[in-house]
């Protein structure tokens, strides 16, 4: 039912003596729907808090059960690294470029990347043999995967393996970002930092809990619904 979506807007309360296996039938209908429809295990000591009133711990757990799939169509560079050259790198210089060999099906290409792509690259960890993509726009790097022309001969692995890209190297693909109510709520609460000494002072000091409201709440469900997401 959940897979054909006939569970939208339902709830399912499992009750009965401990010991019975409710969170363990629950924990294999969640590993049975897989990764892209969250899940949110709680117990009830995270209800009790002196400073979070019950109703608002509840409702931050249902909003992260809750998932979002947002499309959206974009222009990136997918491709497989099939060289990377070192620049200028080295002890105590600088980067002032990135040169990486890509490769997909109709042939490979030569980039000459800006240098906070590199930091990029680093982040996601990409290695030669790595199907990844990159938004033309902002720069953004993405791991899709390993190119299944590098799988082993080994039953279990951790690595997911993915074919080569077909096509153009520079194209326009439609991206799918799976999320959650709640890290729309985190995404929009947290305040954005200056650069002024007052914003730096507050940074260093110890971070606290972002405030979410019943306001901000509503809004955002306002924007999804007017968005039909």
């Amino acid at each position: 039912m959940i897979r054909q979506k006939k569970m939208a807007g339902r709830a399912l309360l499992l009750a009965g003596p401990p010991g019975t296996g409710k969170t363990a039938l629950a924990l294999g209908i969640s590993q049975e729907l897989g990764s892209k429809v969250p899940f949110c295990p709680m117990v009830g000591s995270e209800v009790y808090s002196s400073e979070v009133k019950k109703t608002e711990v509840l409702m931050e757990n249902f909003r992260r059960a809750i998932g979002l799939r947002i499309k959206e169509n974009k222009e990136v560079t997918e491709l497989s690294p099939e060289e990377t050259e070192s620049v200028t790198g080295g002890y105590g210089k600088s980067i002032s470029h990135v040169i990486i060999g890509l490769k997909t099906v109709k042939g490979t290409k030569q980039l000459k990347l800006d240098p906070t792509i590199y930091d990029a690259l680093i982040k996601e960890k990409v290695a030669v043999g790595d199907v990844i993509y990159i938004e033309a726009n902002s720069g953004a790097v993405k791991r899709v995967g390993r190119s299944d022309a590098f799988a082993t001969e080994f039953d279990l692995e951790a690595e997911e393996y993915v074919p080569l890209p077909k096509g153009e190297v520079h194209k326009k693909k439609e991206i799918v970002q799976d999320v959650t109510l709640h890290d729309l709520d985190a995404a929009n609460a947290r305040p954005q930092g200056g650069q002024d000494i007052l914003s730096l002072m507050s940074q260093m000091m110890k971070p606290r809990k972002t405030e979410i409201t019943d306001k901000l709440r509503q809004e955002i469900n306002k924007v999804l619904f007017s968005k039909q997401i």
